[in-house]
């Protein structure tokens, strides 16, 4: 699959936010995430921001890296690779509705 075409890495943009909704995601993925948003906002950056449209490379370096880092786990979410996980949610529940059935000895 094409890593870096715009269209690819806008897909995988938009689908950050079902990955950051998703609880079997693991926290360390979800926390890349959070640091390259943080990482925008921070006064400190590698290129200052003195020199305007050089200090954007930075930002969008790290973005493109989070992306193509994360991008196995971003494309199950835009190509519909993944499903629900309903796991954690009925973790411990016990019932059954609707359902016949007869112990045998």
């Amino acid at each position: 699959m094409n890593a870096f075409g715009i269209r690819v890495l806008m897909k995988r943009f938009k689908a950050i936010k079902f990955m950051m909704a998703d609880k079997s995601v693991p926290k360390r993925k979800k926390a890349l995430i959070i640091f390259g948003i943080a990482y925008i906002f921070f006064p400190i950056d590698i290129i200052p921001p003195i020199f305007f449209p050089l200090s954007l490379i930075d930002d969008l370096c790290l973005w493109v890296f989070i992306l193509w880092y994360l991008s196995s786990e971003l494309d199950k979410y835009w190509l519909g690779g993944k499903s629900k996980d309903y796991s954690k949610k009925y973790r411990g529940k016990t019932f059954v509705d609707d359902v016949e059935y007869e112990v045998e000895e």
